[in-house]
């Protein structure tokens, strides 16, 4: 069997639901064995941020739990637990008014050049 290709991950929406569905999806595939690279630009880094809040409509958190889903806080630890690559665009740090100290832990400053680098034969998806 043939082994599954990496993915790559680009995040650009400053939304919850965008920000969860692509920790969900670097989360499944990871556990899956596959290797994952997640890259915030734009807005989308502010799902990288210690502090989330400022995602618009971060207040789906609360219900999607207490229904049983995993949420943003799980899915952020699981990432980084199975070793997720997190990486924030220096222009959407700009663009949020985020510094690198304001990203969670396993965040890291990173370039588009070295997410596509990293990603070079993988599968890409954007949220």
């Amino acid at each position: 069997m043939a082994e599954a290709p990496g993915l790559g991950i680009l995040l650009f929406q400053g939304g919850y639901e965008s920000a969860h569905a692509a920790f969900l999806l670097a989360v499944g595939a990871a556990a899956l064995g596959r290797t994952v690279t997640l890259f915030a630009t734009g807005a989308g880094v502010l799902a990288l941020a210690r502090d989330w809040s400022c995602l618009a409509d971060a207040d789906r958190d609360a219900p999607r739990r207490l229904r049983g889903a995993p949420g943003l806080d799980e899915l952020r630890e699981a990432a980084v637990a199975l070793g997720i690559p997190l990486s924030a665009c220096p222009s959407g740090l700009l663009a949020t008014a985020l510094t690198e100290p304001d990203l969670m832990t396993g965040a890291e400053e990173g370039s588009l050049p070295s997410f596509l680098e990293a990603t070079r034969s993988a599968q890409l998806i954007s949220f």
